[in-house]
């Protein structure tokens, strides 16, 4: 999509990919949360904003790409891709609030009696409150299996974020001079505290 509007400069947006594998009924459920930039970096310009997404192009890509697996699967996958239309700092908050969290939380822990334990959730479909109570044995089961292999990655990096980029120590030049002279400022501060723990004789001085 990026790559069509113009192929000698063959944009690159930035990737980021969250694996979950729990639904709100704490059963197996594996997904992928997709964040994709607003916009992409070109061979010879710095930074193209791209604010219409072919959402049908998105699902037909993802269908070519998993092709082995929709032979069993011939409904496809269910992409859900709506348009942001939350203020910057609001999405940032609920982002790394959802996709950083825990399989479930401890206000949908409505009671334990030292054998069972009561949970609700929303149910997907209906948005219908449910409410379960299972021994506390079967919670734990349900728990355990989303916990991820030792050295199992659950969040990837690709196009301009991925380590190692071309465009890795240019990144601060996509975002608006406004907001580039805030980051700007953040990095001196991090830039210095770090060098003034790593170096002994600075950090003496710090700590004194």
């Amino acid at each position: 999509m990026f790559h069509k509007q113009n192929k000698s400069e063959l944009f690159t947006p930035g990737f980021i990919l969250v694996l979950h594998t729990f639904g709100r009924d704490l059963k197996w459920n594996p997904h992928i949360h997709a964040l994709i930039s607003e916009g992409g970096a070109g061979n010879h310009t710095v930074w193209r904003p791209c604010k219409h997404f072919d959402f049908r192009f998105l699902r037909n890509s993802f269908r070519k790409v998993k092709n082995e697996m929709y032979t069993k699967h011939a409904e496809g996958f269910y992409v859900r891709a709506k348009p942001n239309l939350c203020k910057p700092d609001v999405t940032i908050k609920y982002i790394s609030r959802y996709l950083g969290r825990p399989v479930i939380a401890s206000s949908r822990i409505d009671n334990y009696d030292g054998e069972n334990v009561t949970f609700h959730y929303n149910r997907h479909k209906d948005n219908e409150l449910i409410t379960e109570t299972i021994s506390a044995i079967d919670f734990i089961k349900k728990l355990i299996i989303h916990i991820p292999e030792k050295y199992f990655k659950m969040i990837r990096y690709y196009g301009i974020y991925a380590k190692h980029h071309r465009y890795e120590g240019r990144l601060s030049l996509f975002i608006s001079k406004e907001k580039r002279r805030f980051h700007t400022s953040q990095n001196v501060w991090r830039t210095s505290i770090s060098l003034s723990f790593h170096d002994h004789s600075c950090a003496s001085v710090v700590m004194k």
